[in-house]
């Protein structure tokens, strides 16, 4: 009987034991990954991203997890030689394929997005376009990921995937309760940031506006993100992004004494800027010049082959030359930005990134969590841009003569563009927030295209414990009632009256 009683004993304290050390042992991570690529006019990123398997009300929990800057230019920069757009990618895919494990290669998704470079070079040479978004796709296609396809993404999309980066990282799709509404400011739960996005070759402006109307369509887009549906006023001003509204304003300058220039010779061929420092010297050759899609309409015909560039250091006179880019005398609508198009009052917040945190962060301009005051920026670039090159050049030795040489236009630009074309006065300066990262991720379109993409991959079922709750109860309930059954009998065997064990002896 001590036999058996001690045998059943052990076995239900073991039976206990393993069902619970089973049914709460940690469970697997169920991560999904995609990897998209920026394709921009000046050069390439790749993002890879990962996001839990079960979506959080239709939408996947993305965050990035790895970038890789692509060597080179920008993919349009292999307008001439398009058979290498597409090996330039080789190394960022093999980094991603040390970050993502083997075992998920084949179901990751890979996208690329060519941005406005691709769309210019379209415009230019369409047949070179689609060589290089050949190329691109068999390199991808050639690596062990899920390829979903390389194409140029409007501008529309890459303004409205922006401003879905930016509300996302910021925590404005998901409601919160408790302590954490104390991280977020007095402005309410539902409402959402605008997004300013400036590249090389075109700048994007979103934003919820209350006062939206239906007079122009095509600048209106319809998202459901966490449950929630949103309309967003987008456009994406092609040619004004700041590189190629630098050659605008170069090619302004030089139609408006192309006449001067005509009966000049050609050592004397040059033109003063005023968005340069004072010292600084730039070579043009005309032919290149007015290829670009951006400055064809303003081509002229020159006694010389190249123009010089002799830097002036005057921000009062950049700026009265960069306004000139932004036409304002036409509207048909009820209010409008710049050359003719819609835009809505301003409202809320708005999250300034890619061009415009490099720049206003190279200037020291960026400081969060009190914006300077307008004048103050104002003061910042003008002082910038009055120093001498030769100064500026020591003082920034590292930095690449061409980026640097140019800080003084863009930082003029920008205030143009912000002042000028969307009308940001000294009243609201203060609600743009320049923003490079968010927490761990880069403020920019990938990350809410990758979002927008997660509404089409199907949710899988969690990776839950061996048994049901049910189960799992009712098998610990059993064990529970024998070792107890069994200790009970052992107590009533050893500790009955001495007759009655008398008697069953």
């Amino acid at each position: 009987i001590l036999l058996i009683l001690g045998f059943l004993s052990t076995l239900a304290v073991i039976a206990l034991i393993a069902v619970a050390v089973t049914q709460n042992q940690p469970l697997p991570k169920n991560i999904k990954y995609g990897i998209v690529l920026d394709a921009g006019s000046s050069h390439t990123n790749l993002y890879v991203y990962e996001w839990p398997a079960e979506k959080e009300n239709d939408t996947g929990v993305v965050k990035q997890v790895e970038v890789c800057k692509v060597e080179g230019p920008g993919i349009s920069g292999y307008s001439h030689a398009t058979e290498k757009a597409g090996p330039s990618l080789a190394q960022c895919l093999q980094q991603a394929k040390e970050v993502i494990p083997s075992a998920q290669h084949k179901e990751t998704p890979v996208y690329l997005g060519a941005t406005a470079g691709m769309r210019l070079l379209r415009l230019q040479n369409e047949s070179a376009a689609d060589k290089v978004l050949s190329s691109v796709g068999n390199t991808l296609r050639s690596a062990p990921f899920n390829f979903q396809g390389a194409r140029i993404i409007t501008g529309q999309e890459e303004g409205a995937y922006g401003w879905i980066t930016i509300n996302y990282l910021l925590g404005n799709f998901k409601q919160v309760s408790g302590w954490k509404k104390l991280l977020h400011s007095l402005k309410s739960l539902s409402e959402t940031s605008g997004a300013l996005d400036l590249g090389g070759a075109s700048t994007q402006i979103t934003f919820v506006s209350k006062d939206l109307t239906s007079e122009s369509p095509e600048n209106q887009l319809y998202f459901r993100l966490y449950g929630k549906d949103y309309q967003v006023y987008t456009h994406s001003f092609l040619c004004y992004g700041k590189d190629q509204a630098l050659q605008q304003k170069l090619a302004r300058d030089l139609q408006a004494t192309w006449i001067d220039f005509y009966f000049q010779t050609v050592e004397n061929s040059s033109l003063p800027d005023p968005c340069f420092h004072k010292g600084y010297k730039r070579t043009i050759n005309i032919s290149d010049f007015f290829k670009n899609p951006c400055t064809s309409d303003k081509k002229k015909q020159l006694p010389f082959s190249q123009l010089y560039i002799k830097g002036e250091g005057d921000y009062q006179k950049c700026r009265e030359n960069i306004q000139k880019l932004f036409d304002k005398s036409n509207c048909p609508y009820s209010s409008c930005s710049f050359n003719g198009i819609y835009l809505p009052p301003l409202q809320g917040d708005f999250g300034a990134f890619s061009a415009f945190y490099f720049v206003m962060n190279f200037l020291n301009l960026t400081s969060e969590p009190n914006p300077l005051a307008l004048n103050q920026v104002t003061s910042t670039i003008e002082s910038f841009c009055a120093r001498p090159w030769q100064e500026v050049k020591t003082a920034y030795h590292h930095i690449k003569e061409k980026y640097l040489s140019e800080y003084c236009f863009s930082g003029a630009y920008i205030l143009s563009l912000l002042e000028n074309g969307y009308e940001f006065t000294e009243n609201n300066w203060q609600m743009i927030h320049f923003l490079g990262k968010i927490g761990s991720s880069d403020a920019g379109w990938t990350l809410g295209y990758m979002l927008n993409l997660t509404n089409m991959i199907p949710a899988e079922e969690p990776a839950g414990p061996p048994l049901s709750h049910g189960s799992y109860v009712g098998l610990m309930v059993l064990c529970s009632l024998v070792l107890v059954s069994v200790l009970l009998f052992a107590w009533l065997l050893f500790h009955k009256p001495k007759c009655l064990q008398k008697g069953i002896v």
